[in-house]
């Protein structure tokens, strides 16, 4: 099933940057969530899998910067 957002999500696809999920794409309970996003920095669009998207800092929410994933390779979640 695909979704159209409206409004956009602003979100980081890790390795790719910033930019804003426009859809998102849900193949049922055995896959991950594909958040359609286009990359702010390229102008590319991306579909990148839920653990690879990490939502951005929202101040009036109280939400810092996610933890993004170290040179090492270590995963980190938000």
């Amino acid at each position: 099933m695909f979704t159209q957002l409206n409004p956009p999500i602003p979100l980081n696809v890790l390795g790719k940057g910033e930019g804003y999920a426009i859809g998102m794409i849900d193949y049922g309970q055995e896959h991950n969530l594909i958040w359609v996003t286009a990359i702010n920095e390229t102008g590319e669009i991306w579909c990148a899998p839920n653990p690879s998207v990490r939502l951005t800092k929202n101040w009036t929410m109280g939400r810092p910067s996610p933890k993004l994933p170290s040179a090492s390779g270590e995963r980190a979640f938000a």
